[in-house]
């Protein structure tokens, strides 16, 4: 048996592409407007939330991550993009940490949970990013590669409440992982 089903495969691919395309064609008009990175962290991560829930096995993120990444430079997007794909990394494996279905019980977990992993990789990637694909005077205005990370905290914050209450509205509308609703999976017909 495999590793990944075809259902994962498909929502590991409808991921990536809704992060990828979603980032590439509206986050460098929303930063050139307003001069802010929230609209990447944004995106990413409430897809990376969804997908957390959606697929529950390790490494799904890391690969939506990867995929991503390669649509984004397809498109023409910016290296910066590279700081994301290792905050995919980070939130995998602190997904995997938690547990998918420790995530994903309550409420109130999910919403601790996710918040703090969202917020965490947000943190990596505006520090990745303003340390190495920024330049100095940029990054003057906003307080150093730590004040950027902290932009980037912000977006973290904003994608981290739009997935985590993405999540508890399918939960709570009785949608579930597979396509199976509760009484599917308590095995009634």
């Amino acid at each position: 048996m495999t590793y990944f089903n075809t259902r994962d495969a498909a929502a590991i691919a409808i991921c990536a592409a809704l992060w990828g395309v979603l980032n590439t064609l509206f986050a460098p008009v929303f930063f050139r407007m307003f001069g802010l990175p929230f609209l990447c962290d944004l995106i990413g991560f409430s897809v990376l939330i969804l997908a957390a829930w959606w697929i529950r096995k390790f490494g799904a993120i890391t690969i939506i991550g990867l995929i991503a990444t390669a649509i984004n430079f397809a498109l023409g997007g910016g290296v910066h993009f590279i700081g994301f794909t290792v905050a995919s990394v980070f939130f995998d494996f602190a997904t995997r940490l938690i547990g998918y279905n420790n995530s994903f019980k309550k409420s109130t977990f999910t919403i601790l949970s996710m918040m703090t992993v969202s917020i965490a990789s947000a943190a990596l990637a505006g520090y990745l990013i303003g340390a190495f694909f920024m330049a100095g005077t940029a990054l003057i205005n906003w307080g150093g590669v730590l004040g950027w990370a902290g932009l980037h905290i912000v977006g973290g914050v904003i994608g981290g409440m739009i997935g985590t209450f993405l999540i508890l509205a399918l939960n709570s509308r009785k949608i579930l992982v597979n396509g199976q609703t509760n009484w599917q999976q308590k095995g009634e017909t």
